[in-house]
């Protein structure tokens, strides 16, 4: 658990780290059928790479295939010195790294008359602050076999057919390893960006997500305001500013609402480096990619055991300590500043959940989401504190502390487990593991909200729910806390009865845009009302669009896009909008997060930078970057037979009326 809560601590105050590691990469032969790929670090001083069998976890380097043909691995992949041990407070074991230089090598054995061999060396860095992310090294090395070799050197030299054939070393840097085919680019993929642009901005759903987290945010905050860490600190807090500044009341109104803000800054400053971490370019990548989704679902889930009693997530006390102990020996807006943060170091065991799970989400919906949805947080978190300073008369009224805050916490809990496993499910589908169907999912979440049902009327207890005693020592029931909690245990029930219809393949829309889409159902009794797409290839389906007389929509997913199951789910239902997908247009769905493997590792320019595509949905990511200029999911575009576009993009926005318009625009303008 600690592990875990250091990386998720790593991945929030790392800046992305700027090491200068240089890898090079040479094949060296060793006999006639046999030759080594050795890769030669150089480690920049205060850096480290850690070792082939690091377990405890840092990133360990690893030998990947691609392809091979004609050649057999021997053994494993071997360094040319000892590791270093040493105890790493940041992952709390002792890891195994090298450090200045190392060499790795990995010997092939030739079998075939040719042979053909890619893939690429993985590692991970680190100095005594930050961390890299996995970094990869390509390599990709052919040539002939022993017998064919032999054979050809008899042919042009006969007396030397008995001489064995001489050693050859090849080296390379990375970039010159690696001979990979250019993306094809026809004219159906001749970019289109400017004429987009001629019909106008696209729907304003930038703006509405931009909203909703700030929302979601917002409502995180007034939940982690009622939970036990929070709570009780708010009347002490303000009581402390007023009593300070007594005979000048002003000042102590002054003081609150500067902590307030400071709170905000803190909470800001947190998204504006999450922002800075995860770039727009890594956004669908790491929303699908498959361990940093297990890692957000084991995440959750120490969360979740965390919120229902197992243990407390807390930050070294050391860290509080310190900070309050500078925050009493300054003065000034430092002193209350340095308050502040002592009240997000002191308020992580409840906050911390709360937070990690709104920044998974934020970081992998918009670039500037963690951001805006820790402005909402903040602002939520400190409004009380300016509130009651301003108005100390209403916190005679406020809830005092009690039970009804661990309900709060035992409730989050199960939402955190529900919500983990979304995380998982996105890996099972962009890899195609089917441990996690609809079925499968629909049952684990009308178990996991029955538990809560049955937990909110009383039938289950965990380990931090307090009894209360009346003046003779007996336990009681607190009626202002079991009425809500009645009501609660009421909706929770409900919504788990709502979700049975599902297994038999009802579509319970609620949950449609975290659910596994319908496909995956083995059982299913319903019509289904799914719109599916006739192609899940460009080339294809422009063909066939062109044999029909029909345009294209062109429809931007991936198995991990919550926006695009809830569009699919509340606007692709309808029947107009479904009756004109089905009938009018050809409908391509191109999935940028599919991690089949291309039969060929794509090279190609970006940005001034060699980029290679292994999987089916780098080729559709680069594509609609390149041709369409969005990076955005869902992002709907209506195309001719020429791949021109018939009006302007689409995007989230779940107006029936204004995508059925969407639609009809580009009808008109396809037959014009």
């Amino acid at each position: 658990m600690k592990k875990i809560l250091t990386l998720l601590v790593l991945a929030v105050v790392a800046v992305a780290a700027q090491a200068q590691i240089n890898v090079k990469v040479a094949q060296k032969q060793t006999a006639p059928d046999q030759f080594d790929i050795v890769f030669t670090c150089a480690i920049d001083a205060g850096w480290h790479i850690y070792s082939t069998t690091e377990s405890n976890g840092p990133i360990p380097t690893t030998f990947n295939i691609d392809k091979k043909d004609g050649v057999e691995l021997v053994g494993a992949l071997k360094s040319n010195k000892k590791p270093v041990s040493h105890f790493e407070e940041v992952f709390d074991a002792n890891v195994s790294y090298y450090e200045g230089s190392v060499e790795f090598t990995q010997t092939v054995k030739i079998t075939g008359s040719s042979y053909n061999i890619e893939g690429y060396l993985e590692y991970g860095a680190c100095n005594d602050q930050n961390c890299m992310p996995p970094t990869s090294v390509d390599f990709k090395y052919s040539g002939k076999g022993v017998e064919k070799a032999k054979d050809e050197v008899k042919e042009e030299n006969p007396e030397a057919a008995a001489e064995e054939v001489p050693a050859v070393e090849e080296e390379s840097s990375v970039a010159d390893s690696v001979a990979a085919p250019v993306v094809a680019q026809g004219d159906l993929w001749t970019p289109v960006i400017d004429e987009l642009t001629h019909f106008g901005e696209q729907n304003d759903a930038a703006g509405k997500g931009l909203l909703a987290i700030f929302a979601l945010g917002f409502l995180g905050g007034l939940i982690a305001l009622f939970t036990p860490c929070v709570w009780p600190i708010i009347p002490m807090t303000v009581s402390f500013f007023l009593k300070r500044s007594k005979n000048d009341k002003k000042k102590g109104i002054r003081d609150a609402i500067t902590y307030g803000l400071s709170i905000i800054v803190i909470y800001v400053a947190l998204g504006l480096i999450i922002t800075l971490i995860f770039g727009a370019s890594a956004l669908n990548s790491l929303s699908t990619n498959a361990i940093f989704n297990i890692f957000f679902f084991l995440m959750l889930l120490v969360f979740g055991a965390s919120f229902l009693g197992g243990f407390e997530i807390t930050l070294p006390s050391s860290w509080s300590n310190a900070v309050d102990s500078k925050a009493g020996s300054t003065t000034g807006l430092l002193s209350i500043f340095l308050m502040a943060f002592t009240l997000s170091l002191v308020s992580f065991s409840c906050t911390g959940p709360i937070i990690g799970f709104l920044l998974v989400e934020m970081a992998t919906t918009n670039i500037v989401g963690p951001t805006v949805g820790m402005l909402g947080f903040a602002v939520a978190l400190a409004l009380p504190f300016t509130i009651f300073a301003l108005f100390p008369t209403m916190l005679k009224s406020a809830p005092r502390s009690g039970n009804w805050m661990n309900v709060i916490k035992v409730t989050l809990g199960f939402i955190e487990l529900a919500f983990s496993l979304k995380f998982f499910s996105v890996a099972d589908l962009a890899y195609g593991w089917h441990l996690l169907d609809r079925e499968v999912f629909l049952c684990l979440w009308i178990i996991l909200f029955a538990l809560l049902g049955a937990y909110l009327i009383g039938w289950i207890r965990f380990p931090h729910d307090e009894d209360e005693y009346d003046d003779e020592g007996n336990v009681v029931v607190n009626q202002k806390t079991s009425i809500p909690r009645f009501f609660m245990a009421l909706v929770s029930f409900a919504f788990a009865l709502y979700m049975v219809p599902g297994l038999w393949g009802a579509p319970c829309k609620a949950v449609g845009a975290f659910a596994p889409p319908m496909n995956t159902q083995d059982f299913n009794l319903a019509k289904s009302e799914a719109v599916e797409a006739q192609f899940k290839d460009y080339e294809a389906g422009m063909q066939a669009a062109a044999a029909q007389g029909k345009p294209v929509m062109l429809d931007f997913t991936g198995f991990g896009c919550v926006n695009c199951r809830q569009m699919e789910a509340a606007v692709w239902t309808d029947e107009k909008v479904k009756d004109i997908i089905e009938n009018d247009y050809v409908l391509i769905s191109l999935y940028v997060d599919d991690k089949t493997p291309l039969p060929e590792i794509i090279e190609v320019q970006e940005n001034g930078q060699t980029r290679k595509l292994r999987t089916v949905g780098d080729k559709w990511s680069y594509f609609q970057r390149t041709k369409f200029g969005s990076q955005t999911q869902p992002f709907y575009v209506l195309l001719d037979n020429e791949g021109h576009p018939l009006n302007k993009s689409y995007s989230h926005d779940e107006s029936v009326e204004n995508y059925v318009n969407f639609l009809n625009t580009g009808l008109d303008n396809y037959k014009k």
